[in-house]
């Protein structure tokens, strides 16, 4: 396992881990609209992240097998 896969899983345990607890905290102030607004924002950003890292494997597959 990379460093860089390494990182980026890091980084989204820590997404995950801000967005729980704002939520709970938002859903106890009776703000729970919000708080699945910032789940679903969590989410999205996440699903970035892995789309571009799909993308990037992608390119080093075509690059290996010479595809493209």
């Amino acid at each position: 396992m990379s460093t860089v896969s390494l990182d980026m899983v890091f980084k989204i345990a820590g997404v995950a881990i801000l967005v729980a607890v704002i939520h709970s905290v938002l859903k106890q102030a009776n703000k729970e609209e919000y708080a699945w607004m910032l789940t679903l924002t969590g989410i999205v950003i996440v699903l970035m992240w892995v789309i571009q890292l799909v993308g990037d494997l992608f390119e080093k597959v075509k690059t290996i097998f010479r595809l493209y």
